[in-house]
């Protein structure tokens, strides 16, 4: 068998599908002429929060604006502390540094790649504000020890769901599970834009109402400022085009279950891999499917993929901790550092077939 080439995500089926609706939906807020803040927004806002089990939504322009949004509304500033893992993505750190506040890093669970709750407690000090468990790949974070340590601590918890929107946790849809979370939704996510779009999701009235204003550069009243926000308002077409896509989320998160499971399937006891699992209560929703690859295999399995026309990605190869920004922290996160070394995330889409699944790993073992 030839295997075509195969991208990290392909869009280009599920668009082609879905053109009809996304067109008409463009063309309905073209036709209306009311472009920020309209009624897809409020429409978007309403159908994520009853998808995602909480009381409020609030479409924000970028996962970085809920983030640093989400931090605001909490309080979150100039003198805090806030815990988070080195094993993400930068912005997870960046939106701590971006309000001011001192970014805290934490060790990780070595199977789940998330925030390990033991490594949070033996950070906390009296500066300690916030935790902001991040559900790395699609893997919920732990957060029933979580929470029970933030609230015997008296801390804040920000969900960084960039990369898990429709994951569970204890028969929960995670962005609830805190006192808010935040999404991304740039294309390649689960649910993704056409463009950039984030959320953030809380069950605080008072939360929502202070995300609401800091979007609009701190305004509850047009013209009347009272506080200092930014402009990080969701835009009308994009919360139009995913509203079309929002009701398929539960089919495309089931297939990307179909291919995580396809990949385990044909890589399961292979000597020096260990492919992703799911622990016990969580609903996995694989934005990404990542290998561990040890004895410096690594680099030999993605160069043998590349010849084959298939593409690799490391996520992440520089822990955020040892990024040049950060480069006066001293910190030594030994799992953390390991899993850089080694980790190796494959094609993963709803549209990727068996076959094309069962062939890449036909391909990762005989590199190995």
């Amino acid at each position: 068998m030839t295997t075509a080439k195969i991208p990290m995500v392909d869009l280009s089926e599920q668009t082609a599908r879905l053109m009809p609706e996304l067109e008409k939906a463009v063309a309905d807020v073209l036709r209306s002429g009311r472009f920020i803040l309209g009624p897809n927004v409020e429409s978007f806002e309403r159908e994520a929060a009853e998808f995602l089990g909480v009381r409020f939504a609030i479409g924000v322009g970028s996962g970085t604006d809920a983030l640093v949004l989400g931090l605001r509304a909490l309080g979150v500033g100039p003198g805090d502390e806030v815990i988070v893992p080195s094993f993400t993505f930068f912005a997870t750190a960046e939106s701590v540094s971006l309000v001011g506040a001192t970014p805290v890093f934490a060790e990780i669970d070595p199977v789940s790649f998330c925030i390990d709750a033991g490594s949070v407690r033996r950070l906390i000090t009296p500066r300690t504000r916030a935790i902001v468990p991040v559900h790395l790949f699609g893997h919920p974070a732990d957060m029933t020890t979580l929470r029970a340590l933030a609230t015997e601590k008296g801390l804040v918890l920000l969900e960084d769901a960039a990369q898990a929107f429709g994951a569970v946790h204890a028969g929960t849809r995670i962005g609830g599970l805190g006192e808010a979370a935040a999404f991304s939704f740039f294309p390649s996510k689960n649910l993704g834009a056409f463009g950039e779009a984030g959320l953030i999701s809380t069950n605080d009235p008072r939360i929502a109402e202070s995300v609401r204003s800091l979007r609009a550069h701190g305004s509850r009243q047009r013209y009347v400022n009272t506080e200092i926000g930014y402009n990080a308002r969701l835009d009308e077409i994009q919360a139009a085009m995913l509203r079309v896509k929002l009701p398929h989320v539960p089919r495309w998160n089931d297939e990307r279950r179909r291919v995580a499971a396809d990949y385990t399937a044909a890589l399961s006891g292979v000597a020096g891999l260990v492919p992703p699992s799911v622990a016990a209560g969580c609903t996995h929703v694989f934005h990404q499917y990542t290998l561990r690859i040890s004895d410096g295999r690594r680099e030999a399995v993605a160069r043998a993929l590349e010849s084959a026309g298939i593409a690799t990605q490391i996520y992440y190869p520089i822990p955020v901790h040892k990024l040049p920004v950060y480069a006066d922290r001293q910190v030594a996160l030994p799992v953390t550092e390991k899993a850089a070394a080694e980790v190796l995330s494959l094609p993963i889409f709803p549209e990727l077939s068996t076959a094309s699944a069962r062939e890449i790993a036909r391909l990762v073992r005989a590199a190995l």
